[in-house]
């Protein structure tokens, strides 16, 4: 992404619960993959390419690398704002995320996914991104300009 291009982003806020602590009160360090998914399913859905619509153009795109950086701990019962941005899409789909506390603005997490193509006709991890997906980011940073 060149800096003169606007960020393909989504944000979503979510209320953390009960169940996503640890017994100290605090959310469990694997439950954030699950607010990235749910900030990514977001993006995904601005390009009209959900995973209904990627199992059909006939690919899956597994998780194939990830880093986390926990700069604050996040309670339960605490109103968050997580931040999606596609930053690589021509060989692989990187997605950088960052947690925030809704009410504050503070950073308190802030992560990056890294997923590849895989056919699902014969299993092959593809080394660029599929046409259908890049001609859709194309086609959304066409509709920006």
């Amino acid at each position: 992404m060149t800096e003169n291009m606007p960020a393909l982003s989504s944000e979503v806020t979510i209320l953390t619960s009960f169940q996503d602590a640890d017994p100290m009160g605090v959310v469990y360090h694997g439950n954030y993959f699950r607010f990235f998914e749910e900030a990514r399913r977001v993006l995904m859905g601005k390009l009209n390419y959900s995973y209904h619509e990627m199992q059909e153009s006939g690919h899956v795109w597994p998780v194939i690398d990830t880093r986390v950086k926990y700069v604050k701990p996040i309670p339960f019962n605490h109103e968050i704002r997580v931040v999606a941005t596609l930053t690589e899409w021509e060989n692989r789909l990187r997605v950088d995320y960052v947690i925030y506390d809704a009410k504050s603005g503070d950073r308190m997490t802030k992560a990056h996914t890294m997923q590849v193509a895989v056919s699902t006709e014969d299993g092959e991890m593809s080394l660029v991104s599929p046409k259908v997906f890049t001609d859709k980011v194309e086609s959304w940073y066409a509709s920006t300009n």
